[in-house]
C-alpha cells in the first residue's frame, strides 16, 4: 500500500527528545524536563470538580459542532472584559485543541497550493499541517533582534496566508499594538488571509499581549486552554472567525471532527471560574523567568532574545557547535536535562539554536540551571561569554 507524499511530514522533534528522556527516568536517572511546553500543573480545581459532577449527573454525548453555546458565550465575555471587544459569540468555535483549530482555519481559508507564510523560527506543526493539506508553507527569516517576529515589508502579494504567533513559539516574544497593527494593516492591503494565535495570551509578564481582535474583525484568531488553562491533554480550544466564515467553518467541524469533546468542554466552561488559581500559577512562571534572565547566561548561554509571554528561551547555542540535535542529546545524557534543538523550529538556522522551557516548577527550574552551569563549565565553555 502506498504512502502519500503530502503525509511525508518531517518528525515534531521535541516528542522524540520527550521520549529519550522517559527511556533515561525508566532507565532510574532524574531528569529535569526543560524540553516541553506544558504546565507543571493541574487543570483548576472548579473545571475538575465541574466534570466529576457532570459525569455523575448523566451521559456526556454529542454537542453541536461549534460548541456548547454557553462556552461559546462565556469566551465572547471573556474578550470583553480582558480585550474591550464586542464580539459576537456566534463567532466562536470550540476545537478539539488549537490544532484542530489550525486544520479548520487552512482548510476553511486555503486551496492547494495557496502559500502560507510564517515566520523563522516558528511553531513546527504550522508547516506539517499545511504539507499535510497541500499547502505551501513560506518560511520568513526573523531575526533575534527584532524579537524574532516578522515585519510588514516581507509580507508580499505572492502569499495567500500569513500566521503570526504573539506571545510566539519558540522565544516568547510578543508584538507591541504598533507591530501587530502594520502586519494586520499590510495583509489586508495585499489581500493577505491572517491567522493569529494567540494560545500563549494569559502568560504575559510586562505587558498585556494585543489581539489582531482588536484591530480588525476580518481574521481568524486561534487560542486553547492549554497553556493559560493548564489544560493540555484535555485537548480543548477556540477559533474566532469572521461572521461571513462561519457557515463554512461550521460544516468542515461537522465532517472532520462532529464535536469537541464534551466533558472537555464543561471543564475549560468551569475553569473560567478559577483565575485566582491559574495567577498563581502565573506568579511561578515569572518567578521561573526572572530565574532563566539572570542565570542562564552564567549557565553558558547568554545570547537570546528575553521573552515577553509564554514560558521559554531561545537560545544562541553556537558557541558549543552547528548540531543542535547532537547537543541536545549530550546535555541529556551528561546533564540530565531536557532541552529541545531548534531545528524543530527551524530547519535552516535551528542548528545553532536550543529553546529552553521554564514551565515546571522553580525547584525544576533552578536544579535545571545549575546542572547546566556544571556541563558548560566541564565541556570548556566560559560562563562569561
Amino acid at each position: 500500500m502506498k504512502l502519500s507524499e503530502r503525509g511525508a511530514v518531517a518528525p515534531f522533534i521535541v516528542m522524540d527528545v520527550m521520549e529519550r528522556a522517559r527511556r533515561a527516568e525508566a532507565a532510574g536517572r532524574h531528569i529535569i524536563h526543560m524540553e516541553v511546553g506544558q504546565p507543571g500543573t493541574p487543570a483548576p480545581r472548579t473545571a475538575r470538580e465541574a466534570l466529576a459532577r457532570a459525569m455523575e449527573a448523566g451521559p456526556l454525548g454529542y454537542t453541536v459542532a461549534l460548541g456548547l453555546p454557553e462556552l461559546r458565550a462565556r469566551i465572547a465575555r471573556h474578550y470583553r472584559d480582558r480585550y474591550g471587544v464586542d464580539l459576537n459569540p456566534e463567532r466562536v468555535v470550540i476545537t478539539s485543541g488549537a490544532s484542530a483549530g489550525f486544520i479548520l482555519a487552512f482548510t476553511a481559508l486555503f486551496d492547494a497550493g495557496d502559500r502560507v507564510g510564517m515566520g523563522i523560527p516558528g511553531y513546527p506543526s504550522y508547516r506539517h499541517i499545511l504539507r499535510a493539506l497541500s499547502l505551501d508553507a513560506v518560511g520568513i527569516e526573523t531575526a533575534m533582534a527584532d524579537g524574532f517576529q516578522p515585519l510588514p515589508d516581507q509580507i508580499g502579494g505572492d502569499l495567500d496566508g500569513l500566521i503570526v504567533a504573539s506571545p510566539g513559539n519558540p522565544a516568547g516574544t510578543m508584538l507591541d499594538r504598533a507591530a501587530l497593527a502594520a502586519l494586520v494593516s499590510r495583509c489586508s492591503e495585499a489581500d493577505v488571509a491572517l491567522v493569529s494565535d494567540e494560545i500563549y495570551h494569559g502568560i504575559e509578564y510586562e505587558q498585556r499581549a494585543v489581539s489582531a481582535l482588536e484591530l480588525s474583525d476580518d481574521v481568524f484568531i486561534i487560542n486553547s486552554f492549554s497553556k493559560y488553562f493548564s489544560m493540555t491533554g484535555w485537548r480543548v480550544g477556540w477559533m474566532v472567525v469572521p461572521e461571513s466564515h462561519i457557515r463554512q467553518v461550521e460544516r468542515l467541524a461537522q465532517n472532520l471532527f462532529i464535536c469537541p469533546s464534551h466533558a472537555s468542554q464543561v471543564a475549560a466552561l468551569a475553569a473560567f471560574e478559577g483565575m485566582a488559581e491559574l495567577d498563581a500559577n502565573l506568579a511561578v512562571y515569572a518567578a521561573n523567568r526572572q530565574m532563566m534572565l539572570d542565570r542562564l547566561p552564567g549557565a553558558g548561554f547568554p545570547r537570546f532574545a528575553a521573552p515577553d509571554g509564554a514560558f521559554y528561551v531561545y537560545a544562541d547555542v553556537t558557541q558549543f557547535g552547528h548540531d543542535a540535535l547532537i547537543l541536545s542529546q549530550r546535555i541529556l545524557d551528561e546533564a540530565g536535562v531536557a532541552v529541545t534543538p531548534g531545528l524543530d523550529f527551524d530547519p535552516e538556522r535551528g542548528g545553532g539554536m536550543l529553546r529552553f522551557s521554564y514551565a515546571r516548577s522553580t525547584e525544576d527550574v533552578a536544579e535545571g540551571l545549575s546542572r547546566l552551569r556544571a556541563w558548560s563549565e566541564k565541556a570548556g565553555v566560559s560562563a562569561s561569554r
